[in-house]
């Protein structure tokens, strides 16, 4: 199915220049007598990130896929394991689930293009330990302070937050949701 820039949005799997890729980033931006949809397609074989400009008319093929829960197993050589709900094993290259395997989950969101997974997707949310941060601040205000996570992500938490509380984040902004105590 052709879709044109304009009617793309986060998350499309789309053909570009041979590769399959999905936007990662879409942004329309206008000028006097133009508009234009700024776009980030990350190839799913290789990871890269490509950032482009393209006339909002601009046509591209947007891939029939197929989402599936999948529980992650392990790491096989230059492979990740994972199992459909049916017990069915499926794998991928490592590059197409890295980014979802930072984000510790029961279940990751797969996609299968043709019967082959080629890409992995986290959580919308995930729960995690703060690992390191200021200490916290009583009656500071609504303000935010940097902290560290168990997996190695930095992202910005309430003033009321301290190492050992679980965070809740949204896994793809960064954005803090809640604080669960100790």
């Amino acid at each position: 199915m052709q879709l044109s820039a304009l009617d793309l949005r986060l998350g499309y799997l789309v053909s570009y220049q041979g590769r399959m890729c999905t936007v990662s980033h879409w942004n329309i931006l206008r000028n006097d007598r133009r508009q234009f949809v700024q776009l980030k397609l990350k190839d799913l074989v290789t990871g890269r990130i490509t950032e482009i400009k393209e006339h909002g008319e601009t046509k591209y093929e947007v891939l029939d896929k197929e989402e599936v829960d999948l529980s992650h197993s392990y790491r096989d050589g230059q492979e990740e394991v994972f199992y459909k709900e049916d017990g069915e094993e499926v794998r991928c290259a490592i590059t197409a689930a890295e980014d979802a395997l930072q984000w510790p989950s029961d279940t990751y969101k797969g996609f299968f293009v043709n019967g082959l997974l080629v890409s992995v997707f986290p959580p919308r949310h995930s729960v995690l330990e703060i690992k390191e941060t200021a200490p916290p601040i009583r009656g500071g205000g609504t303000g935010q302070k940097d902290a560290l996570l168990e997996n190695g992500m930095k992202v910005k938490v309430g003033l009321l937050c301290d190492v050992g509380d679980k965070v809740r984040v949204e896994t793809e902004t960064l954005e803090f949701r809640e604080r669960f105590a100790k």
